[in-house]
């Protein structure tokens, strides 16, 4: 009987196969035991206990202890370099690109300060920083209410749960500014106790309640966008600055008209058309769900917070973005084509819908500047009832679709009908006030002032930019330094209540409730 050394003398090839299999076996017993033990260290993580974790703890950083890989991809909300064609994460002033939204805006905050919207990361520092929400010096002052807090921060919890929902709101955001200091993070969706999701903010539960649905009935899947919609969609401040979705009569533009127009519901009153105005606040979700991808089943979460893997271990990506900056994680996971093409795809039906978007907003202000020229010839609020009402109605449809994030790649067949509807409507209403300005005895077209520069715009209509800025700066020298010193002061006071043996695991916040 032959040994294995006499075989491998007579067939020398026979060494070399077992030379290679040994390593190949080494290798894949090698490649085995490091994915063992990175699976286990990755376990640390992904099971762990968070029974010190205040449910109503706001920071991120405190959250980030337990869970280090979504806390880092959190962290990169920070860079804001990205840009698509017509959004990304850069901040852009909205009104020097569009001069046109001066005119549609004027007598409202945003025909002072319109920018374009970062990451969350900056959620309340862009509240802090905008023009809108003015130069309080003292609390209590300023036009905004602490409402315009609620999807900044989850802070807002922490302090409804101090002080009462209602009592919030009725708030205004001087008083709370100082109370108000952690930008959206993990607690704005997550339980503190098993991570499970949430929708914290009262107005979703309330307008499901309302509807005769119960939120807690909620799939997973279907909360990975019901997360966002707590935020991301329309609402209006009602009494006393409650917030409130309008979806009672629907979710598309024209049943939220029959929504405001039924409660005689409106923002504020245009001081060159004297039309009653809706404000359009962001529709996402509402778009979102009448588009393909929510017929379906995509959440807002597989394509903004894909899933993606690190070391052994599946977990979401916490850098919410446009899915444009990530094509091979949001998009190549279900769809096949090439990035350049399925960009390309985006950016059609993106460009398609700004087109006829770009006409509505010519006619909206043409029919503003032309019912101002009615008022000053002496029209009577009987002859230009009509036409306001259609403005009212275009330039709500034309809002619906100009202030949500992304609806032209969301829903382009929904958006394009909407704008359709208002550019038929705000020709009407230019029809109606070319005919009571014929009755008034002007034949032709009115004289109508130049506003083709964000300058110009604004000096027309009043806005002195430097009084506003320098007021601004002196908001933010004197005032937030002095609320964030307070904010470090109660984080100090949480982080000895957490260290300290006589307050219970889990509730240093509110010790003793």
């Amino acid at each position: 009987m032959s040994t294995i050394s006499d075989s491998i003398k007579n067939r020398p090839w026979i060494g070399w196969v077992l030379f290679f299999g040994t390593m190949i076996i080494v290798f894949l017993l090698g490649v085995l035991t490091y994915t063992i033990i990175e699976n286990r260290t990755a376990g640390q993580f992904a099971y762990v206990s968070t029974t010190d974790l205040d449910p109503l703890e706001p920071r991120a950083e405190a959250w980030g202890r337990y869970f280090p890989r979504q806390f880092n991809t959190y962290a990169q909300m920070a860079d804001t370099s990205f840009q698509s064609k017509h959004l990304g994460s850069q901040r852009r002033d909205l009104l020097d690109q569009n001069p046109r939204m001066v005119i549609l805006f004027a007598g409202y905050g945003f025909s002072r300060d319109y920018n374009s919207a970062r990451g969350h990361t900056y959620s309340v520092q862009d509240v802090r920083e905008t023009l809108r929400t003015g130069a309080p010096m003292e609390a209590g002052d300023g036009p905004m209410p602490a409402t315009c807090w609620t999807c900044k921060s989850p802070d807002v919890v922490r302090l409804m749960d101090e002080v009462g929902v209602a009592e919030f709101y009725s708030m205004k955001l001087s008083e709370t500014g100082h109370e108000i200091a952690n930008p959206i993070n993990c607690a704005t969706c997550h339980e503190a106790d098993d991570m499970s999701l949430k929708a914290p903010l009262p107005a979703l539960s309330e307008t499901f309640a309302r509807l005769g649905r119960d939120i807690e009935t909620a799939s997973h899947q279907e909360m990975r966008s019901l997360t966002c919609a707590q935020c991301h969609v329309e609402y209006y401040f009602g009494e006393d600055n409650y917030l409130v979705f309008p979806w009672d009569e629907g979710m598309k533009a024209e049943d939220m008209a029959k929504y405001f127009d039924d409660r005689g519901f409106a923002d504020w009153i245009h001081p060159l058309s004297r039309a009653p105005m809706i404000k359009a606040q962001h529709p996402d979700y509402e778009v979102f769900t009448t588009g393909i991808h929510y017929e379906r089943g995509v959440s807002c979460s597989d394509c903004h917070m894909p899933y993606k893997t690190e070391g052994g271990m599946k977990f979401t990506d916490h850098q919410i973005q446009s899915p444009l900056n990530n094509i091979a994680a949001s998009c190549q996971t279900c769809h096949r084509q090439s990035e350049a093409e399925l960009i390309r795809n985006v950016y059609d039906r993106q460009d398609m819908v700004y087109e006829v978007r770009i006409k509505l907003e010519d006619a909206l202000v043409a029919a503003h500047l032309e019912a101002e020229f009615a008022w000053n010839m002496g029209a009577t609020e009987q002859q230009m009832s009509e036409a306001l009402h259609l403005i009212r109605h275009a330039q709500w449809r034309w809002d619906y679709a100009a202030a949500t994030h992304g609806g032209s790649f969301h829903s382009p067949l929904e958006l394009t009908r909407t704008i359709g509807d208002g550019l038929d409507m705000a020709h009407q209403a230019r029809r109606k006030i070319a005919t009571v300005l014929a009755e008034m005895g002007h034949i032709g077209e009115p004289d109508l002032p130049d506003v083709s520069t964000k300058q110009l715009a604004q000096e027309y209509i009043g806005i002195d930019l430097e009084e506003l800025r320098a007021s601004k700066d002196k908001f933010l020298e004197e005032i937030v330094p002095e609320w964030l010193r307070q904010t470090a002061e109660r984080h100090e006071r949480w982080e000895i209540n957490r260290r300290s043996d006589e307050v219970e695991p889990g509730n240093y916040i509110y010790p003793g409730d």
